[in-house]
């Protein structure tokens, strides 16, 4: 199979450029492992919050390797997976607060790209929710309540012709737009992260596999590429590598792969075929959903939340392809827009996703109180990333903030099983999710789940 810097469009699109790995010993006060997303907005955050602390980030790949460069590049306004499972699981208040959090924080990532010039492709598109079966339908008359009730003015019922207006598709029921949010080039803003923390004075080493980090002395010691980094303190910002680092958290979040493909450019008369004048990020109603939108140059991004998870929590170049989920997706393309079945798909590639029994990012102390973690965006991790580094930058430097006090951060999602049950289970979960995308409704083990706070409904 082709590598990911190749077969991944974002990726590959990425201007060369010779990077910096770490090659002999150092010291620094803390040390951020991973330049992704969460990495990048920690390390800026760091500088905001105490410009003089010298700061190192540590990457295996180049910026953007990991799930923060291979996404859809569809900036939200939530925090969680849906408004109606933050209710569920954190009660009315606390998810009154995360949606309006939510909202802040994607006004503040927009006004931080657009002011530092960062050139991503930003569109503010907004985003549609698409119906497939009056079932989704009632879900997106629930979702639009919801929202509402939670003082959230951005979604708006469709019907199926408004919808039919947007994007021409024959499974197109319904709907819900969303005015906040839109697209942009997911590695091409990383990267502009990357550029804007080291015009701070942030060290970023590149192509730097981190093979262990343990305490030493009043601090932590980090083994890379047969050298040493000396640091007061650490940030794990790994997403679905942390266990490779820190197996304590292993049970906390279960690694899904995500399979995307990008089209060849479309030609206007194809694009008139199909509309999508507005230029919308699209998912559907289904559990296992459909979600797409266009490329800067007029391509199509089209990818699936039908995750595999491979035993053993594996992540890594061996899982970042899969033919049969390549197939499926053309196949679910040419029942979506059966006008263009004909389509090429030059790019394919896989990204985990970090995935927890609630479906929102928790953090936590490790290595004796000298390292914090967060992770598990559960696909949402675009734009809650920056509110991952806001809160790791304040836990890192011991600094009060009102951010501490979400629940994301107080309370940690309700624990997996260990192997092989772990495998069985999600396995199990699966199927009977499909089932309930194909129209049956949810069986005893998924109600039971939901009784346990462990849902899937919004």
């Amino acid at each position: 199979m082709t590598p990911i810097e190749q077969s991944c469009y974002w990726l590959a699109r990425l201007p060369q450029r010779v990077v910096t790995p770490l090659s002999v010993n150092a010291e620094t006060d803390i040390v951020v492992i991973g330049a992704g997303l969460t990495g990048l907005w920690t390390a800026l955050f760091l500088k905001q919050l105490d410009p003089a602390r010298d700061v190192a980030v540590v990457e295996q790949g180049i910026a953007a390797y990991g799930a923060s460069g291979r996404n859809a590049g569809m900036l939200s306004e939530t925090v969680d997976h849906s408004h109606g499972l933050a209710i569920q699981h954190f009660g009315f208040d606390a998810a009154r607060r995360l949606a309006a959090l939510g909202a802040e924080n994607a006004r503040g990532l927009i006004e931080f790209l657009e002011a530092r010039d960062i050139g991503c492709d930003w569109e503010p598109t907004g985003r549609l929710m698409v119906a497939l079966t009056e079932a989704h339908l009632d879900e997106a008359r629930h979702s639009v309540a919801t929202a509402r009730r939670l003082g959230v003015d951005t979604f708006r019922l469709l019907s199926a012709e408004e919808v039919q207006a947007e994007v021409h598709s024959p499974l197109y029921r319904g709907g819900v737009a969303v005015s906040g949010g839109g697209i942009l080039d997911p590695a091409r803003f990383t990267d502009g992260l990357r550029q804007e923390a080291e015009r701070l004075g942030v060290r970023v080493y590149e192509r730097t596999r981190v093979e262990g980090v343990a305490p030493r002395g009043t601090g932590v010691e980090l083994r890379a590429n047969g050298v040493r980094l000396q640091a007061r303190r650490a940030v794990f910002a790994t997403s679905a590598y942390t266990h490779q680092l820190l197996p304590e958290v292993a049970r906390r979040f279960i690694p899904l792969y995500d399979y995307i493909l990008v089209s060849e450019p479309l030609t206007p008369e194809q694009w008139a075929r199909i509309g999508w004048h507005r230029r919308q990020g699209i998912t559907d109603g289904r559990t296992f959903f459909n979600y797409y939108r266009p490329t800067p140059d007029g391509r199509i991004l089209w990818g699936t939340s039908e995750a595999a998870y491979y035993a053993g929590n594996q992540v890594g170049p061996a899982c970042d392809h899969s033919q049969p989920h390549y197939d499926a997706l053309k196949a679910s393309w040419r029942r979506h827009f059966p006008a263009l079945a004909g389509l090429e798909w030059p790019y394919a590639w896989g990204g985990a996703i970090c995935s927890t029994t609630r479906l929102t990012p928790f953090f936590g102390r490790a290595l004796e109180g000298r390292a914090w973690y967060g992770l598990g965006y559960t696909g949402h991790g675009l734009g809650t990333t920056r509110i991952a580094g806001r809160i790791l930058a304040h836990l890192a430097l011991a600094r009060h903030s009102e951010l501490l006090d979400l629940p994301l951060v107080t309370r940690k999602p309700f624990p997996y099983p260990p192997e092989p049950l772990r495998g069985w289970a999600v396995n199990q979960v699966t199927r009977a999710l499909r089932r309930v995308d194909a129209g049956e409704t949810p069986n005893l083990m998924l109600r039971l789940l939901e009784r346990m706070g462990i849902g899937f409904s919004s």
